[in-house]
């Protein structure tokens, strides 16, 4: 399946790619481990703000109708430099015209006002400020277009539970026909902000299919079929057992057999830089504490996969690990 990439249309090409990433920053180490919860992460592609490596913005949601959007950037790498604020005031009632102040932190021109008020916009759908009371829009970088019969799904980051996280409102879009730009919209409470970066998401893409699902009854015999499945799978797994280095025993049998599923049914799947091909994982014996000496044997890091988990036992993948030397 192909997904047409576009460029935000009021500042094209700027700000990160969307990305898939299995392994987010903030989902604890030892739930490395638990497979499922690393393919949860990496469903969908991670979407960036249009924001340059040295910018960024802060969203503030002040209560009773007003927003404040502030701008900064960073040039010598050493301090944030605030350039312009604007705050948005939201008639009463939802009836009438939305009040913009703009502040200039710096040497102000003519042109100033007009200058900040088409920047916020790009960052921020305006229109959509207090739909429901404290939303704030986020736009991202990038947009897509699905093939026919496709829509988008805007989500909250998956497995990033750090707080406060700001609610998020889900979105599906019918983005085979609907030029929709990508936004993600936060519910905020009075008080609280929120801030764009470069390296920083602001949401998540997902891409499903526009179909009917049916649902009908199992047979008995479909049911027994599913229980032999079921306990083949958990005796396979208790088979394969790891320990970390400071204990932690986990089996990457659901890890092995999804990349061996996906490498041999899924022949269609386009290949990135970002996305390398699937490789059946090599079987290790569980590690001991000569394990890592085995890895300075030229032949044996050979044999590994890149993206595969190192036999060290670590639980990360060997190119992050002792396939960086």
């Amino acid at each position: 399946m192909e997904v047409r990439l576009f460029p935000n249309a009021r500042r094209p090409g700027i700000g990160l790619r969307p990305r898939s990433e299995a392994q987010r920053p903030l989902l604890p180490q030892h739930a490395r481990h638990c497979p499922v919860l690393e393919a949860g992460s990496a469903a969908g592609l991670l979407v960036y703000p249009p924001l340059e490596e040295r910018e960024s913005y802060h969203v503030t949601f002040e209560g009773e109708g007003r927003y404040r959007f502030d701008y900064s950037i960073n040039p010598t790498g050493a301090k944030w430099e605030p350039i312009f604020s604007v705050a948005f005031q939201l008639p009463v009632g939802g009836v009438g015209a939305i009040k913009e102040d703009v502040t200039m932190m710096v040497r102000a021109t003519p042109e100033s006002r007009e200058t900040a008020l088409l920047m916020a916009r790009m960052f921020v759908a305006v229109d959509d400020l207090g739909t429901p009371a404290g939303a704030v829009t986020l736009r991202g970088a990038w947009s897509f277009q699905t093939p026919p019969g496709w829509d988008t799904i805007y989500t909250p980051i998956f497995n990033m539970i750090e707080r406060p996280v700001a609610p998020m409102l889900v979105v599906r879009v019918e983005t085979d026909w609907y030029p929709h730009d990508s936004e993600f919209r936060y519910v905020l409470q009075p008080g609280e902000g929120i801030t764009g970066s470069n390296s920083m998401p602001i949401g998540q893409a997902l891409f499903v299919p526009r179909e009917k699902v049916v649902l009908r009854d199992v047979t008995e015999e479909e049911i027994a079929a599913r229980r032999t499945a079921k306990e083949a799978f958990f005796r396979d797994k208790a088979a394969i057992k790891q320990k970390t280095p400071y204990g932690l025993e986990y089996s990457p049998h659901y890890f092995r057999t999804s990349r061996l599923q996906s490498a041999g049914t899924d022949p269609g799947v386009e290949l990135t830089p970002e996305a390398p091909p699937p490789a059946p994982a090599p079987t290790f014996p569980a590690p001991s504490a000569t394990a890592g000496s085995a890895l300075a044997d030229p032949v044996t890091m050979r044999k590994v996969g890149r993206n595969v988990p190192c036999p060290c036992g670590s639980g990360i993948k060997f190119k992050k690990c002792h396939g960086t030397a």
